[in-house]
């Protein structure tokens, strides 16, 4: 694996978020789902959550507030509240007078300054990071995909929902809602592509029938790190992930793996 600034030994870090929704008439939960850019170098034209990079900025923030999380867990949620403002104009994890006017002014705000920190300083908002969930790590550090993430992922809930969204239009060009399995249904009819951890993902997500069931087995299966691996099975070869972190598949045949 490279070791350049661009792909470190260690992999870039990232951080992405599952938005919970009530489904309408009591019916499962649904989910907040972002259609990338096909320019993208990762996942280019592919079904995902929302999320990014942690940028340098979110690091230097995370060392200013007072938290009893690590550092760089911090930074990862922070990350999370920045990029989930910045490509859908939801404001998640902050406290304070948060409306709508001022999340689409905020919003503005953040494209032109790149960074959170001036923005809650400008609204008046802080941090409560007590609003996301810790969910899953993914880092396929052995695969051969052009860049090598290694993210972490996070729950969060709407309630009502009633709240509008809108895609950045660079990185993402849809935004849309639907229950995890509806999106595994769309993956299989081919109307949209997900890749293998966002599939494993929905599989899981799709067990739940609503948030609190979701956060329960959250917050009941500690985070370890998942890092595919490749092994040979029914005479073919096969990727995979461990047993006991909570997903309901654990492999695929390798040669209908969808990679970024």
């Amino acid at each position: 694996m490279s070791t350049s600034a661009e792909n470190p030994p260690d992999g870039i870090p990232a951080a992405t978020v599952v938005i919970f929704r009530n489904g309408p008439d009591g019916g499962p939960p649904e989910i907040l789902m972002t259609i990338r850019s096909r320019n993208m170098v990762f996942a280019g034209g592919m079904a995902v959550f929302p999320g990014g990079r942690v940028d340098p900025e979110d690091f230097e923030l995370a060392g200013r507030i007072e938290t009893s999380l690590p550092h760089d867990e911090t930074a990862h949620q922070i990350a999370v509240v920045r990029e989930t403002l910045e490509e859908t104009g939801l404001a998640i994890g902050l406290a304070g007078e948060v409306t709508a006017a001022k999340a689409h002014a905020a919003r503005e705000r953040l494209l032109n300054v790149g960074s959170l920190a001036p923005v809650l300083e400008e609204y008046d908002w802080s941090l409560d990071l007590s609003q996301l969930t810790p969910f899953a790590r993914w880092f396929p550090k052995n695969e051969r995909i052009p860049r090598v993430y290694d993210t972490r992922f996070y729950l969060a809930n709407l309630g009502t929902g009633a709240v509008e969204i809108e895609a950045d239009l660079s990185e993402n060009t849809h935004l849309f809602w639907t229950t995890a399995q509806g999106a595994l249904d769309s993956a299989e009819t081919g109307d949209i592509k997900i890749i293998f951890p966002t599939r494993r993902n929905l599989e899981r997500l799709a067990l739940f029938g609503s948030f609190d069931e979701a956060k329960a087995q959250a917050d009941a299966i500690p985070v370890r790190t998942i890092t595919p691996f490749m092994a040979e099975a029914e005479g073919k070869t096969w990727l995979n992930i461990g047993e006991d972190l909570g997903y309901p598949v654990t492999g695929e045949p390798i040669d209908t793996v969808m990679r970024g």
